[in-house]
């Protein structure tokens, strides 16, 4: 079975089919395509760099979370349904949150 496929870009009007001319190009395209993303990455490289050796620090400042977490405010509730025995999983059914949610926040909630 042969199956025919060809590209037509709208703009510049370039016709990829499987004629030699057609590879070329694909060719070159996909040839400026790494070089660009080559280009991209030393420049971010190079910026970070700098911004290291101006004394910037990078990333999120350690410790620095949130104070306000999805479920402030729920706490009276949350201990309710524990007594309750009801799951963690349940709880988190019940408030529209993943479990680990309610188990890291009664965890934080307990120090």
């Amino acid at each position: 079975m042969y199956c025919y496929s060809q590209v037509w870009t709208i703009k510049d009007n370039y016709r990829l089919g499987s004629d030699i001319n057609s590879k070329v190009l694909a060719f070159a395209f996909g040839l400026s395509a790494e070089i660009e993303r080559n280009l991209i990455s030393q420049r971010t490289k190079e910026a970070l760099a700098r911004k290291r050796a101006e004394g910037v620090v990078l990333g999120r400042p350690k410790g620095s979370k949130s104070k306000v977490k999805k479920l402030t405010g729920k706490e009276a509730e949350i201990k309710t349904l524990l007594e309750k025995r009801v799951s963690k999983s349940a709880i988190a059914r019940i408030l529209g949150v993943h479990r680990l949610t309610v188990a890291n926040f009664v965890k934080d909630v307990s120090r």
